[in-house]
């Protein structure tokens, strides 16, 4: 439950009621909602634990206004009352990664992470082991849409800007990958009804 929330949806109403808007009611988001949000996103799964995800809440209009420009002027960066960028460290991520261990593990646990991730990016370069990283920063980007839906707020999930001009922007290291811009809020229009292809269509049943 959150601050405005009266009840919070199940994961069937979230995923069915999600839409990609981009005009916003133009309120803040109470920090305690915000920061819920994000605690769902950060459950996500990931292999190994590793949680390579970080995530920038950007609230300032003069740096929205900035980040806007980053992504190509598109309109929503700046109506929503907040954008998160999803984005992925995997410098960070090798560098304190005892701290994904979990601490029913103890000490063996700790070790046995950190030569499980040496061994497997230690022999990678910079792009290669930030292209594994990304992919898993995309799963929390996924569960986020669906949690800020859970607690009443809509986003609209964003791929183009231009990735260093953000980085400048928020002063984040060059390697970092970005998952994608998320502006969120309240909506202030209902945005398109879903159009998917079915199940069988997608699928193939062995």
């Amino acid at each position: 439950m959150t601050a405005t929330a009266t009840r919070a949806l199940t994961v069937t109403e979230a995923i069915e009621t999600r839409r990609s808007i981009r005009k916003f009611v133009q309120e803040p988001i109470p920090a305690a909602d915000l920061h819920e949000v994000l605690r769902l996103a950060s459950l996500a799964p990931s292999a190994w634990n590793a949680q390579t995800w970080r995530f920038a809440v950007i609230q300032n209009p003069e740096v929205q206004a900035k980040l806007q420009e980053a992504a190509y002027g598109q309109g929503q960066i700046t109506n929503a009352p907040a954008v998160i960028v999803v984005y992925s460290d995997m410098e960070d991520t090798l560098n304190t990664v005892e701290e994904t261990a979990h601490p029913g593990m103890g000490d063996a646990g700790r070790n046995g992470q950190r030569k499980t991730f040496d061994g497997v990016f230690g022999a990678q370069d910079v792009a290669q082991r930030g292209a594994w990283g990304l992919s898993q920063a995309n799963i929390a980007f996924g569960f986020m849409m669906v949690a800020a839906r859970g607690l009443g707020y809509d986003t609209v999930p964003m791929l183009g800007f231009n990735p260093q001009q953000v980085k400048d922007l928020l002063g984040l290291p060059a390697h970092v990958q970005i998952a994608g811009l998320l502006p969120i809020g309240k909506r202030a229009e209902e945005g398109f009804p879903h159009h998917r292809h079915s199940v069988e269509r997608i699928t193939k049943f062995y």
